[in-house]
Formats: structure tokens, sequence, C-alpha cells
């Protein structure tokens, strides 16, 4: 990739990063109670449905940024050379390997986020600052190996299904997709991999919520799988599964198709 397209690719994921977390946010919260351990009512309810919007803002644009310079460039680096039926691998390797390095800002923002959600008369500061003093910078990252498991499927399911209906929809039609059939295809491709991706999300939540020093603090994704299985059965497993469906669809439209109409912008 060109030094122009990469700083796109990285403006225009930061953007639409920033546009999708914030707009979304509500239902967010609702799918993190809905998951919580303590139930829905005890986690808040429809209560302070911004709490935790703060941790959100200041890590939405570096997360997405970060991802998309990665996925872009990971995904011209393996095209060049490669065959057609080759295409969905590359943008499977491109995705995974984008998730891992937008983690290491992601995860520390979702902790706070996701804490400040299911305790909502505690500000975002007091509760970093508590997460900091307690369990040191690891605390942040609690979670981080989880939430690349649920990340890499989600994303091994997403953008190769978005970037093959863009391919359809443009063979159809006869030239390239515009923006908003970007944007439809993504909210297709994202509410799909959110559903079969449910459980790995519970899992991730209710290692981020546990208290220190519990199985579930471990951060071991098997066992938190097991357990919320042996309690809840499979109702647990796919807690929260409408909202997050409902969000990430919606999201998929917002986020994909505001990263293609800023990216055709910029360049």
């Amino acid at each position: 990739m060109e030094p122009r397209e990469s700083w796109a690719a990285l403006a225009a994921g930061g953007v639409a990063g920033v546009c999708v977390d914030l707009i979304l946010f509500p239902l967010d919260t609702v799918k993190t109670r809905l998951q919580s351990p303590q139930g829905f009512r005890k986690a808040g309810g429809f209560r302070g449905i911004y709490a935790g919007v703060p941790s959100t803002a200041i890590g939405s644009f570096p997360n997405a940024a970060a991802f998309f310079i990665t996925y872009e460039n990971v995904k011209s680096l393996l095209h060049h050379g490669s065959t057609s039926y080759l295409t969905p691998a590359a943008h499977m390797v491109a995705a995974s390997l984008g998730e891992v390095v937008a983690c290491l800002i992601r995860v520390p923002s979702e902790v706070v986020k996701q804490r400040a959600q299911v305790s909502p008369s505690s500000s975002t500061l007091r509760i970093l600052s508590h997460t900091l003093y307690h369990e040191g910078i690891q605390g942040l990252y609690r979670g981080y190996k989880s939430t690349v498991l649920r990340e890499i499927p989600f994303s091994l399911v997403q953008f190769p299904l978005w970037e093959s209906l863009k391919d359809l929809w443009s063979w159809k039609q006869g030239h390239v997709v515009d923006s908003w059939q970007s944007a439809v295809c993504g909210a297709f491709a994202g509410g799909f991999a959110a559903a079969v991706t449910t459980p790995l999300d519970v899992a991730k939540t209710r290692i981020m919520l546990a208290k220190a020093g519990s199985s579930n603090a471990s951060g071991n994704v098997l066992a938190a799988l097991c357990g919320i299985w042996r309690t809840q059965g499979l109702s647990g497993l796919f807690a929260g599964v409408v909202p997050r469906m409902a969000a990430i669809s919606l999201g998929g439209f917002i986020f994909l198709g505001t990263y293609e109409k800023t990216r055709q912008l910029l360049l």
C-alpha cells in the first residue's frame, strides 16, 4: 500500500469506529447488563445507559484505526501474486492480525467501559483508578485472550462475508458498489457473525466483570463457557444475543459504510 492509502485507512477506520461506538452505546450497555452474572436489573437495568461512555469515546478512534491500517496493509500484501480462490483466506488472515493489534487498545477501554456499565453509580475515572490500584496494568488487560478469541472468529466470518457480498453485488450491477451498498453488506455480515459468536462474547463479559481472585478472573475461556452452560444452559450462552445482533447489524451498516465513504473521500 502507498502511504496515502495507509493514512486514508487509518483516518477512515478511526472516524467509523467513533461513529458506531457512540451511536450504539445504549444497545451495548443493555447487552452487557443482560450478560452480567448479577442479572440485568441488579446491573442497572435501563438506568445510566451511557455509563462508561468516556472510556469508549477515548478508545474508539485508535482502536478502529489500528484495525483497519493493519487489515488493509496485510490484505494488500497477501493479494500480490495470490489466486482468486485464495482471496477469502487473505481476508481472514488480514482481519485476524488486525484484531490482535486492535485488541491491545480495545481491551483496557472495554474493561473500564463494562465495569462502568454494570456500576452506573461509579464514574469511569474512579473505576480506572480502582482497577489500577488493586490489579495493576494486568487488570486492564484481563480478558485480552477471551477478547481475541471472540474477535478472531467474528472477523473470520464477518470480513470475508462482507468482501464476498460486495464482490457479488458489484458483479450483478456491473460496477463497484457504492458506500451505502457496502454498508448493507456490512449489516448482513455483522449480524450473522454476531449470532454465531455470542457465547464467546458472554464468556468475555463474565471474565472482565469477575471479582479479582475468582475462577473467572483467571481468564480461562473454556472454564467460563462450561460454568455458564452448567448454571444457565443454552440460554445463558446466548444471553444478550438479540441486542448484540441488532447492535452489530446496525453497527456493521454504520461502521463499514462510514469507513468506505470516508476512505473514498480521502483518496
